[in-house]
């Protein structure tokens, strides 16, 4: 997600110009915002799964054509989301966004939770605590390394953006002519999530200004999810 205002706000402060004091400030609300959308999450995604009507239309959702319209939308909600937080500098309209986009990711995660909740039992719980762990640490790891180096990762943009193009034409294949993309398609997405991770925190570090923590943390978060989704697939593929 790139900033697309700051350049037209000079009452507004890079990161990259700000003090110290002011950076530390920043990192703070940006990832005490993470930490909120994953809390939002969590709580969203346990009313939603209170509903068999939800999680069985979400799993008919999941067959043929319909899958590829309900990512087609959320795609659609996605673009609208990060764009309105960057273009908007009101408060409650980023934080109307960001909350809408934490809602659609957990209408889109029902099915994957349903499956290994529902279906699984005690080891569908474990698994998802696991894979938590798992995704967390990998997101700390990575974010820690731009945050400690500094390192402009701006340059991935290109490669992610071909490597997604790529990923969304096998999921299209996959779903019509139903084959399984397997286990290195989600590896191959965990890498893939992993530069994204690297590249919004890089953002953080060299475009963003003092007051974009919302923005920031929306790009942070759907990076942190999408690595979500393909950790649980691995260890769904690994059992």
């Amino acid at each position: 997600m790139e900033n697309s205002f700051n350049q037209f706000d000079n009452d507004r402060v890079l990161i990259a110009q700000s003090t110290e004091a002011e950076r530390v400030e920043f990192y703070k609300k940006t990832y005490a915002h993470v930490a909120g959308g994953v809390l939002l999450f969590i709580i969203f995604e346990f009313l939603l799964l209170q509903s068999d009507a939800l999680v069985n239309f979400m799993l008919s959702m999941t067959q043929g054509y319909k899958w590829l319209l309900l990512l087609g939308g959320f795609m659609l909600i996605t673009n609208y989301a990060e764009s309105t937080a960057l273009r908007t500098t009101d408060k409650n309209l980023q934080y109307m966004a960001y909350a809408g986009y934490i809602f659609a990711e957990a209408i889109i995660f029902v099915p994957l939770i349903a499956i290994v909740t529902k279906f699984m039992g005690g080891e569908g719980m474990a698994l998802l605590q696991q894979a938590g762990i798992v995704t967390l640490t990998l997101f700390a790891g990575l974010s820690s390394i731009v945050l400690i180096t500094k390192k402009d990762f701006s340059f991935l943009r290109s490669a992610m953006t071909i490597g997604f193009f790529i990923a969304i034409g096998l999921i299209v294949a996959g779903t019509l002519f139903g084959f399984n993309l397997g286990l290195w398609f989600s590896v191959g997405m965990c890498a893939l999530a992993g530069g994204s991770i690297l590249y919004q925190t890089s953002n953080l570090v060299h475009k963003f200004t003092t007051e974009d923590y919302i923005p920031a943390a929306l790009g942070l978060f759907a990076s942190l999810m999408l690595l979500f989704w393909y950790v649980i697939q691995i260890f769904l593929d690994r059992d």
